[in-house]
């Protein structure tokens, strides 16, 4: 009798605040699958189905920034754009994907423009991508998250996700305003 009386946990009872760690990873290339086979159902082309999956990860990115900083407990949040890129390479990479990001590099000659790079893309280890949509990148994912998380922090730009034989390299592209408000920040 007392069984039937005592509440089953689930899930949406645990705390945000609380985290048992990795997510599987079985899980995560279903889901991640589900998603992509659910996109290209809806698009014409590999362009539309990209720009979806990086319209996913805007979503994504969003949310899992207030997620962090609940977890991590700290209100306050990078207001530089060099500080801002090392905390999402280093520190919001290592949140995600258990590891950080390989490389960020500045552009040589365009201020604006910054390249994070990664070896081994988790959301491409899990797609085998058929022959007639040959140059798909599912990256693109991932390079709408880093796009959500850099807007909502007031540095406004575009990322985009390539495929080369350094791995994937996200271009990050800062719109000129940001470059303008990080100059006036630089002569104070």
């Amino acid at each position: 009798m007392q069984s039937s009386t005592r509440l089953k946990s689930s899930t949406l009872d645990r705390s945000l605040q609380k985290t048992k760690g990795d997510a599987n990873f079985s899980t995560f290339a279903l889901l991640f699958s589900e998603m992509v086979q659910y996109s290209q159902n809806r698009v014409d082309n590999i362009h539309d189905l990209q720009n979806r999956l990086a319209d996913f990860g805007k979503h994504v990115g969003i949310r899992v920034l207030d997620l962090f900083f609940l977890r991590v407990g700290k209100d306050k949040r990078e207001v530089r754009l060099t500080p801002m890129l090392v905390f999402i390479q280093k520190v919001f990479w290592k949140f995600l994907f258990n590891r950080e990001a390989d490389n960020l590099e500045q552009h040589a000659q365009e201020a604006n423009v910054y390249y994070l790079i990664e070896r081994e893309c988790l959301v491409n280890k899990f797609i085998s991508v058929p022959n007639d949509k040959g140059n798909l990148n599912c990256a693109s994912f991932v390079a709408g998250i880093i796009e959500g998380v850099l807007c909502t922090s007031s540095f406004t730009c575009k990322v985009l996700a390539h495929q080369g034989p350094r791995g994937t390299t996200y271009v990050i592209n800062f719109d000129k305003s940001v470059i303008e408000r990080e100059s006036r920040l630089d002569s104070k």
